[in-house]
């Protein structure tokens, strides 16, 4: 139930049955309330926050932000409505502000569980992991038998690296609600399944129960696919890998040939931004290339330097100059908004994303940048910002494919739908293989580089001392313990990137060879993979 400040009197009594009908779902009851209650009383602040909630409930978040808002201007402590607020701000990738919603929210140290909740929440999309974990504790400490609450929690300790107190949140999460479908995957996501202890039965007979449920399906089929491919397991993993990923892949979006012509863009931008450059200071390091090929390794790596922040995975580029070309699609990095930035004001480009980073997570010197799809835009950010440096990231081609498919991205992130089965995944990755060489043969070698995941792996210091040396910084010990670089990462390789460096994940596509073949043929054919390199037969 939201939280609610009951005011005295027959308004209060009204309100109060409004919040009641807005936690059962009867949007349409509470809706009348509520306008009852502004036609007797403009400007009612309870009433509006709750006009304000269901309106975010319907995905409106720019009315509902309108609504927290008026009702801030009647009740500027208002704690809930501050949190609120900064939940619709975020969704509308206003970073900045909702980053200062929440402090206020914060600020005024609510009590309640909904709104410590929400502040967190707020934080953690915003990337401020460590800001957000007091206010998860806080929360499930207020009402610990909430799942949703304790998931919350679990996620944060996870990508600040506590990894045990984060299984304690998701056992908790699961204890909370008998049918809650992340907090045991998740927990499977980040714990060794041996013969002896792993929890495959558990996790199918969840999955029984929730056969009808795609967005279930996905989650409780890749904790199975990750338990499997622990007991070393490999086909199995992939069974239960496609198993999950059917059902969800009926209801996405995936369009090859969108995808195609969005490579084709970039590729074009590079060359109508050839020679152009901007008056806009700073040198950010921005880390891409396809998700799963060591993006985190090189951002720990760096970040470890005395001279570098790592600031996460940031859409703020794409989401800067999409504002500014106002193209008219609803997508933030389209063919249009690419073409576009050739007739962009690139300084000003160039300073508005510098000063949203800088504003928003409080960066004053050099930071990085790891958003793997900022690799479409690489000839934009070397024009907008003349100091930027650009790295790219490669992997063997046949472990690029299946890290990604062994992946389950964000469902709400429609570029990564490719990832649902093997051959879109192949086809994608021969996209990206033609832009990255592409980029390499075009783009000014000292800004723009590729980097091999393998020769990271076998010669860490060799290629540390490359990198920093092309990002114009100093060789410092201290970058080859990645492992105890203390930064929240809030990636799939939260875990892994806390370890030393291992070789276990070189070449592990000959282990899964004989189910990747759909994929192989597609690699072998764009020869992106030499004949030699498969098994015979």
């Amino acid at each position: 139930m939201p939280n609610f400040q009951s005011p005295s009197g027959p308004d209060g009594q009204r309100l109060q049955a409004a919040a009641a009908l807005l936690a059962r779902g009867a949007y349409r009851e509470a809706h009348g309330i509520c306008l009852t209650v502004l036609r007797d009383s403009p400007g009612h602040a309870e009433a509006l926050y709750l006009l304000g909630i269901l309106t975010s409930d319907h995905a409106n978040f720019a009315r509902a932000e309108e609504l927290f808002r008026a009702a801030l201007e009647s009740a500027p402590g208002h704690a809930a409505a501050h949190a609120q607020r900064g939940r619709c701000l975020i969704a509308l990738s206003r970073r900045a502000e909702a980053v200062e919603a929440a402090r206020l929210a914060g600020a005024l140290l609510p009590q309640d569980a909904f709104t410590l909740d929400t502040v967190g929440v707020v934080l953690s999309r915003a990337g401020l992991h460590l800001e957000a974990l007091p206010f998860y504790a806080q929360a499930t400490a207020a009402e610990p038998g909430n799942a949703n609450y304790q998931y919350n929690l679990g996620a944060a300790l996870q990508f600040a690296g506590n990894m045990d107190a984060a299984r304690k949140a998701y056992s908790a999460c699961a204890a909370a609600d008998p049918g809650d479908t992340r907090g045991l995957p998740a927990t499977v996501q980040i714990t060794k399944q041996t013969e002896d202890r792993n929890e495959i039965a558990t996790l199918q007979s969840l999955l029984a129960s929730h056969a009808d449920d795609p967005d279930a399906t996905l989650r409780i089929g890749h904790a199975l696919g990750k338990a499997y491919e622990d007991l070393k397991q490999p086909q199995a993993a992939l069974d239960w890998l496609a198993r999950a990923k059917t059902g969800k892949r009926a209801l996405v979006s995936h369009d090859a040939a969108a995808e195609e012509a969005l490579f084709e863009a970039s590729i074009r931008a590079a060359g109508t931004l050839r020679g152009r450059t901007s008056g806009a200071s700073g040198a950010p390091v921005f880390i891409c290339g396809m998700p799963r090929t060591g993006t985190t390794l090189v951002d720990r790596v760096l970040s470890r330097h005395s001279e570098l922040t790592s600031a996460g995975e940031l859409t703020d580029f794409a989401l800067c100059l999409k504002r500014m070309a106002e193209t008219p699609s609803n997508l933030v990095l389209d063919p249009a908004t690419l073409d576009a930035a050739a007739g962009t004001d690139l300084t000003r480009l160039g300073e508005q994303y510098m000063a949203g980073v800088r504003g928003s997570l409080g960066l004053a010197g050099r930071f990085t940048d790891k958003m793997p799809l900022n690799i479409l835009l690489a000839p934009v950010i070397l024009a907008a910002l003349p100091e930027a440096r650009v790295i790219c990231l490669r992997r063997h081609p046949a472990d690029t494919v299946l890290s990604n498919y062994r992946q389950m991205f964000a469902t709400s992130f429609s570029y990564y739908n490719y990832a649902y089965t093997l051959e879109d995944t192949a086809r994608y990755y021969v996209q990206f293989d033609r832009l990255a060489r592409h980029f390499e043969r075009v783009l000014p070698p000292e800004r723009f580089t590729a980097v091999h995941y393998e020769r990271v792996v076998a010669d860490l210091e060799t290629e540390a001392r490359r990198l920093l040396a092309f990002c114009a910084l100093p060789f410092e010990p201290q970058c080859l313990a990645f492992h105890e670089n203390e930064a929240p990462v809030a990636t799939a390789s939260s875990a892994q990137v806390r370890e030393p460096l291992y070789t276990t994940a070189l070449g592990r596509w000959k282990r899964y060879e004989a189910g990747l073949k759909p994929a192989l043929d597609i690699l072998e054919a764009a020869g992106c993979v030499a004949a030699g390199e498969r098994s015979p037969g």
